[in-house]
């Protein structure tokens, strides 16, 4: 691949937020195995490198093509995130469809139920952003729609173990990733407004969107110390609900900056669960 295509697949698909497929999928898989030996595994092989880079070079890839016109109203375009311009268009078409190609050939070797999660996967990642139904600018479908970000895990628990993750683990990634999602378009209210969106989050705006996130990461942490067993390390998800409600408490503390220090939040807990699940496999 030319050296360009490969600059603008690296800046299209958002470094930074390749661990929310990536590492989900990881963490699913150490979830589902039953011995450590499964990471060898061709399969495991595939979907890590696919959940990696691919998959994320098609949801924002998507969002990148579809949403130009409202991504000239957000400054955070130029600072953390790339904004394509009209000399990109043909180039981030390829990569696109060299993404969907990729897709299609690992959907061929998946089973009825693989086949289902990953095209569960392909929708929602294609029409989050993508016309008639783009979710991001239906309150309540555009937190919703995150699933996205969870499905990658469960295709991975369901590739190590045969079966589908329990309901609570399913719902525990749910109240995860629509807080995410509600989060982080709270700083961009202004703008979405501007630009016509009506999110969740220009509905509600700054504080009730605040205390739901809230509501969200308390249901999460709840949950996963009772999956846990009160165990001490589960704790640490109580960082989750902390964030939201020093925000209520302290209106001077600043979002956006918050914002960016969760993607080393959720890579440092996702590691942990990744460790131990992995642990509880090895024969000692």
């Amino acid at each position: 691949m030319p050296p360009r295509l490969l600059s603008l697949a690296w800046r299209v698909s958002r470094f930074r937020f390749w661990i929310y497929t990536g590492g989900t999928y990881v963490v699913g898989y150490a979830l589902g195995m039953d011995s450590w030996t499964a990471f060898f595994e061709p399969d495991y092989i595939f979907f890590l490198i696919y959940f990696f880079l691919p998959a994320n070079l098609f949801i924002y890839g998507v969002n990148d093509w579809w949403d130009q016109d409202t991504d000239r109203f957000n400054p955070k375009k130029d600072v953390k995130e790339y904004r394509i311009s009209d000399a990109d268009g043909r180039s981030l078409l390829f990569l696109l469809a060299l993404a969907g190609a990729v897709s299609l050939a690992l959907l061929a070797t998946l089973d009825a139920v693989g086949k289902a999660l990953l095209l569960a996967f392909l929708f929602l990642s294609y029409f989050y952003s993508a016309p008639p139904l783009r979710f991001k600018e239906v309150p309540v479908l555009d937190f919703s729609s995150n699933m996205l970000y969870v499905v990658p895990g469960i295709l991975g628990y369901y590739l190590a173990g045969g079966a589908l993750p329990p309901l609570a683990l399913v719902l525990a990634g749910y109240l995860h990733i629509s807080a995410m999602h509600l989060f982080s378009a709270i700083p961009d209210i202004g703008f979405d407004a501007a630009a016509g969106m009506t999110t969740t989050a220009v509905v509600l705006g700054r504080r009730r969107s605040l205390l739901l996130c809230l509501a969200f990461w308390s249901g999460l942490a709840a949950l996963v110390i009772w999956l846990a067993d009160l165990l001490p390390l589960s704790l640490l998800v109580l960082v989750y609900p902390a964030v939201p409600l020093a925000l209520l408490l302290r209106e001077d503390l600043s979002i956006d900056r918050v914002y960016w220090y969760l993607p080393f939040v959720n890579t440092g807990l996702g590691g942990l669960v990744f460790l131990l699940a992995t642990l509880r496999t090895v024969a000692w």
